[in-house]
């Protein structure tokens, strides 16, 4: 039973920092400022892992970001491979 509350958590909790990570990465289209103090907790809680991703991925060249969806990505395998979902 332990067992199950606990990949319960990890689970939604690697689910809720995929939407924040979803949401960053939307918010210009969706006009929010990222540095205002309703918003400013996103960039805190994203930049370590979207910067560390950054210096990793090779340049690839246009303007496009890769360290969002490739952030996604990893973390939609680590999830199910911890959790089974």
């Amino acid at each position: 039973m332990q067992g199950l509350f606990i990949k319960t958590l990890l689970g939604s909790a690697l689910t809720l920092y995929m939407m924040v990570i979803l949401l960053r990465w939307t918010a210009p289209w969706l006009e929010l400022d990222l540095y205002s103090p309703r918003w400013r907790w996103i960039p805190q809680a994203t930049d370590p892992l979207l910067q560390w991703i950054r210096k990793v991925l090779p340049p690839m060249g246009g303007n496009f970001d890769w360290a969002p969806a490739t952030a996604l990505f990893g973390l939609w395998v680590v999830r199910v491979v911890c959790v089974g979902y």
